[in-house]
């Protein structure tokens, strides 16, 4: 029922419209155009320590896009399927903690812009956990 009201093709691209904006996303926290107060949880003091998780954040990020790439077939990889769907699931978990995470923020703009977009992400990614070919 979930594959036909909820395609691969929109999950997939979902997920990778969302992540490639939440990378740009960090790249303007990164260079200080958005501050750093509004991401993690509004828990980050000081500039280096903002580089650091940003840079982390980025570099997860375009790993989980090219693992969807991969999954859809946009990007050319032979990797096993088994691997890719564990990925997957992982992706999935990870985001529903995110969301979690993102509800016990103590900033305002980061709990209502950023819960919808992860549990989003998380619906996406077990919808392509689950696919089966």
């Amino acid at each position: 029922m979930m594959n036909k009201l909820f395609t691969k093709r929109t999950a997939s691209y979902c997920i990778l419209i969302t992540l490639s904006l939440i990378v740009l996303f960090h790249l303007l926290v990164l260079v200080s155009i958005v501050p750093f107060q509004i991401v993690w949880g509004g828990r980050l003091t000081n500039h280096s320590q903002m580089v650091r998780f940003e840079m982390i954040s980025i570099a997860i990020n375009l790993i989980m896009l090219a693992v969807v790439a991969i999954h859809t077939g946009i990007l050319k990889l032979r990797i096993k399927p088994l691997l890719i769907y564990i990925v997957l699931w992982c992706m999935g978990g990870l985001f529903l903690l995110n969301t979690i995470g993102n509800l016990l923020s103590i900033n305002t703009f980061e709990k209502m812009v950023f819960t919808p977009l992860t549990l989003l992400l998380s619906i996406c990614c077990f919808r392509l956990a689950l696919d089966k070919q």
